[in-house]
């Protein structure tokens, strides 16, 4: 089932989350609704508290790009390194490289807008997947650059804090106007009270 995406001005999305067990009621099915709402709202990530959760889970799959670039693209953003699509419980980035690389973002949960934003080129990243079976692994390009995006949100950052100054005053209108609810997305949206 798919689910409301919160926006942009809700509380959820500023809270660090609380890490869960292999037990917490439900799991599995919010897992699946997740993807089902990911895939209904066109992302490419998905967050917990994007769904009004505040838990650190969140799905991740660049395999549906990946497939919809040209082989040029391919080997600037993924390199040898193949797509993902996986589940990532109780995330934990333990390393990151000193190589950056800026590139536009967007964020379900902010409709119609992106930015820029630098990130680090390679990650080290301790968690779960689907089934509770610890993993530790190095992602790079772009697989890191929206497992870092999709981990932020767990940490109650957005990609609009990595923005400069004058780009966060560019957008504060179009900010405050999905706060207030007065964006029409073509997903369902919950917006804050």
């Amino acid at each position: 089932m798919a689910l409301a995406i919160t926006a942009y001005g809700t509380k959820v999305l500023r809270k660090v989350c609380d890490e869960i067990t292999a037990d917490y009621e439900g799991l599995q099915v919010l897992i699946d609704n997740m993807w089902e709402t990911m895939y209904e709202a066109g992302g490419v990530g998905l967050a917990a508290p994007q769904v009004n959760k505040a838990i650190r889970l969140f799905t991740v799959d660049t395999v549906q790009v990946y497939e919809g670039m040209k082989e040029d693209d391919k080997e600037d953003l993924f390199e040898d390194e193949q797509p993902v699509k996986e589940v990532f419980i109780n995330a934990k980035i333990t390393g990151e490289s000193d190589e950056v690389w800026a590139d536009n973002e967007g964020c379900l949960s902010l409709p119609d807008l992106s930015g820029e934003v630098e990130r680090p080129w390679a990650i080290e990243i301790e968690y779960y997947d689907r089934d509770f079976n610890k993993q530790k692994k190095t992602f790079t390009g772009y697989n890191a650059r929206v497992i870092q995006h999709e981990y932020d949100h767990t940490e109650g950052i957005l990609y609009v804090d990595h923005l400069s100054g004058i780009s966060k005053r560019l957008l504060k209108g179009k900010l405050n106007k999905i706060a207030e609810g007065k964006v029409a997305p073509r997903y369902r949206m919950r917006f804050a009270k």
